[in-house]
Formats: C-alpha cells, structure tokens, sequence
C-alpha cells in the first residue's frame, strides 16, 4: 500500500496537534492543523468586530468569509508550518485564551465549517497528510484508512493548557481556563452542523495517563500496519 491519510480527533487540549506534527515528521507525511485554520477564522472575526462586541454578528461573518485567505508556511527553523492569515503570521496570537473562548462558536458557523472543510479536502487529496481536528474521521476523511480519537480526562486537559499558556506569559487561573475546556466540549460535541464525534472505525487514545513518547510510539506503529496493509 503507498502512501495513507490520517485522520486524528477528539477533545480539545488532548495534545492533537502535538501527536499528530510528531507522528507527520517520522511517517515523512504533511500535517495539517486544522483546529488552527478554525482559530484564525475567529481571529478574523474578533478584529472586525464581528464577534466579541455587545452582539455578535455571525450572519456578517458568514458573508464575509471570501476575505479571509489561509495559508499554513512552513518555517524551518522552528520544524513545523505556522498560520497566516491574509499574509500575515498569527500562529502566536490565534493560541491566546481570547481566541481559544471564542473559537467554538466559530467552528458550529455552517458557511465557517464548509469553507474550511473545502480547504481540507483540497489539501489531502494526495494522501500522505496527518490531518486533525473534531470531525476528521467523520466529514473530512470518512474515508482515511487510520483513524484516532483522542481523550482525556478535562482536569488533565485543563491542567495541560494552564501550564501552556503560563509558560507563554498569560495572565489566566486554572479555574478559568477548566471553565474553557468544559464549554467547548459541550458545544463541540452538542452543535447542529457536524458535531465531535468519534468515528465508528476509529481507533480510541485516552491519554490521561500516557506520555507522548508512548502515544507516538503506539500511534507509529499503527500507521506502519495501515500503510503495509
């Protein structure tokens, strides 16, 4: 079998984006973040006021998406692809806990989802790409031939992002950002237009008590087995 497309889901702050650059660098594959496409479209929103003000206008956003241009560049030095939005690098700012409040919200806007997903089909039809997000496995790829559905526990999750973002200079409490964790479960999972879901055919990491040296290793050989089969 040549090359395969990997799809990876699940919770958010599982460490996706992590597992998946990793496993993308040792299979030789192209990685895709798209929960960071999602974030730079609510980026856009926030500066031009679409969101975030005394009412939010979702249906302008809507009509304004054909001014959003996104393009993962790939920077050498750091190892893997950041975001631009409209030619500008935010990969920095579309990780702050006002971006990671809003992004949800976003991601259930139905014209968001399939521009985005558009942009994602386009981008694996090659095969040979680590693609995740919340609905890979299930509207993107239903048909990628490894699939994997990331959890965890959301203290763990929590816990997770509060170091990360400490460590990035953001003033915030672990309070506040559990909060976070649990709302955008609740509405990743429970939005009308494709939904977090795990895929029937996906293979199910509970990561609360796994190094990432373990889950690359048990991830690895998996993809191994799919691409030789």
């Amino acid at each position: 079998m040549g090359k395969i497309t990997i799809a990876i889901d699940g919770f958010s702050s599982t460490g996706k984006s992590t597992i998946a650059k990793q496993l993308a660098k040792a299979l030789d594959y192209v990685y895709v973040d798209t929960g960071a496409m999602y974030r730079a479209v609510t980026l856009f929103a926030m500066r031009q006021g679409f969101i975030g003000g005394k009412r939010d206008d979702l249906e302008g956003l809507g009509n304004a998406l054909s001014g959003i241009d996104l393009k993962f560049v790939y920077n050498k030095s750091l190892g893997f692809s950041e975001m631009y939005l409209n030619g500008e690098n935010v990969e920095n700012e579309i990780r702050t806990l006002a971006v990671s409040q809003q992004v949800s919200k976003i991601a259930t806007i139905e014209k968001v989802r399939l521009k985005l997903v558009a942009m994602q089909q386009e981008m694996g039809k090659k095969k040979g790409v680590v693609m995740d997000g919340r609905d890979i496995g299930t509207v993107v790829f239903p048909d990628a031939e490894f699939k994997i559905f990331m959890t965890a526990s959301p203290e763990t999750r929590a816990f997770r992002r509060y170091k990360e973002l400490l460590e990035k200079g953001e003033k915030v409490t672990y309070e506040e950002v559990l909060k976070n964790v649990q709302t955008r479960d609740y509405i990743d999972s429970h939005r009308e237009f494709s939904p977090l879901r795990k895929a029937e055919d996906a293979i199910e990491f509970d990561n609360s008590d796994m190094g990432l040296k373990e889950q690359l290793e048990r991830m690895y050989n998996f993809a191994l087995r799919k691409i030789g089969g």
